[in-house]
């Protein structure tokens, strides 16, 4: 029940059910362990019709296929995307009243569960995070501050936080909270983990200490983010919005969180690398040892893609040693994503690669874009179908043509491409008022 409940649509496939519910077991086993469970859940939810809530549909198991089913966690993901649509302080706190505590703590130590977990509480840090910067720019430091309290209390060793509360403190002229919260920081570090706070976490002490502070550092968050290393990763700014997709996105870190390997597949151009790339950044800082994406679209040959793999790593090839067996020993106890982007015309490589590491490094992830699936074990594979388009039979407003995803997205590259202004109407003759709609080439026709 818990693991359709979780699941994307509430749907999985009874194959992938039995690999996460038994992974140790053989195929004859965890098989007749399934039917076992089946039974034994359809008698508790109702003796006589347990099958129409737990429903058997090909060859996938369905929680409540005919109802409305509600689920907290579906709730909290949804109202975060709501308020990262709206960047409201309101929105914010309606999705963090959502988040009442860790997933499933009973189930601890279940390993399906353990990912998601750690994707929800993360995504909860998050949200603090992002609430306190917006109460920050709306000189609202004292409910900052207290967001990030809240942060702290709930994960104390995440530096971020501390790092931004010693900031505020020493903004509002209280160096001394400042240098209180480092010292509290300090040593939780030193107890909880034997280590001690990054190298500029120490040089904003002695900034604050000295009264050299707010002098000398910049006060934007998004820059402290990458100074004490918080969130790795290789990931671009992305050079247009990101239109669309916001149920995707929840979809795919939601199957992302219960299955190690994750495809998403689809024609050419339907979107699957954007989409691959917006989740990839909400969940950096989700992953001790960052977020790697890998662009095989460039490569032609397929011994070169353990070297782009590795270069996006920073691994360095050993003389005499495989580049794969190279890459298991770095990768060896880490967790990290490693999305492997455009895979379908060197299917063969990047599928024998990703099994390689998967069997050989627990605690990797990886999430892939291609045509086709890798046909791997233990892959799921979620289809990309394209953005909407406009019904074209007949006249239509401009507000009205906006709401397909298709056409926001093409008006975000076309003021990318040439960022001049146009005045037009739908349905009518007009003749532009500047001759800079597009440069065509010579013989083009117009």
């Amino acid at each position: 029940m818990k693991l359709l409940a979780l699941a994307p649509g509430h749907r999985m496939h009874r194959e992938q059910a039995m690999d996460l519910l038994w992974p140790d077991s053989g195929r004859k086993a965890a098989s007749n362990s399934l039917r076992s469970a089946l039974h034994s859940a359809r008698k508790v939810i109702d003796p006589a019709m347990g099958s129409r809530y737990l429903a058997s549909e090909d060859e996938s198991l369905v929680l409540c296929p005919e109802g409305d089913l509600w689920v907290d966690v579906d709730d909290f993901e949804q109202a975060t995307v709501r308020a990262r649509g709206t960047k409201e302080p309101a929105t914010y706190r309606a999705a963090l009243d959502l988040h009442e505590g860790d997933l499933l703590p009973e189930d601890r130590y279940e390993e399906w569960a353990e990912g998601k977990r750690q994707e929800l509480r993360q995504l909860y840090l998050a949200l603090l995070i992002e609430l306190a910067v917006l109460h920050e720019e709306g000189d609202e430091s004292g409910l900052a501050i207290e967001a990030l309290r809240k942060a702290t209390a709930r994960e104390p060793i995440l530096e971020e936080a501390h790092v931004s509360l010693m900031r505020l403190h020493a903004l509002s002229r209280r160096p001394e909270r400042a240098l209180a919260q480092y010292e509290r920081f300090r040593d939780t570090l030193s107890r909880g983990l034997g280590t001690r706070p990054a190298e500029a976490t120490r040089r904003l002490r002695d900034e604050i200490a000295a009264g050299k502070f707010p002098m000398t550092l910049s006060v934007d968050l998004s820059q402290e983010k990458e100074l004490f290393g918080v969130g790795k990763h290789n990931l671009s700014a992305p050079m247009t919005s990101f239109v669309g997709r916001a149920q995707e996105i929840v979809g795919v870190k939601r199957t992302l969180a219960m299955t190690r390997i994750l495809t998403l597949a689809g024609a050419g151009g339907s979107g699957k690398t954007r989409l691959a790339f917006e989740v990839a950044r909400d969940l950096i800082g989700a992953y001790p040892d960052g977020v790697w994406m890998v662009e095989l679209a460039p490569l032609s040959e397929e011994g070169l893609v353990a070297q782009e793999v590795a270069g996006a790593l920073e691994v360095t090839e050993r003389p005499g040693e495989q580049l794969a067996d190279t890459l298991v020993d770095s990768l060896t106890g880490k967790e990290m994503l490693l999305v492997l982007d455009n895979c379908e015309h060197l299917i063969d490589a990047t599928a024998r690669l990703a099994d390689r590491l998967l069997r050989s490094c627990p605690r990797l992830r990886i999430l892939a874009t291609s045509r086709e699936p890798l046909s791997i074990a233990g892959e799921a594979v979620l289809q990309v179908d394209p953005l909407s388009l406009a019904d074209t039979g007949g006249p239509a407003s401009v507000d009205g043509l906006m709401r397909y995803e298709a056409l926001r997205l093409f008006v975000d590259w076309a003021r990318l491409r040439r960022p001049i202004s146009l005045s037009f109407r739908l349905g009518t003759s007009h003749r532009p008022t500047t001759n800079r709609w597009a440069t065509l080439p010579p013989g083009s026709k117009k």
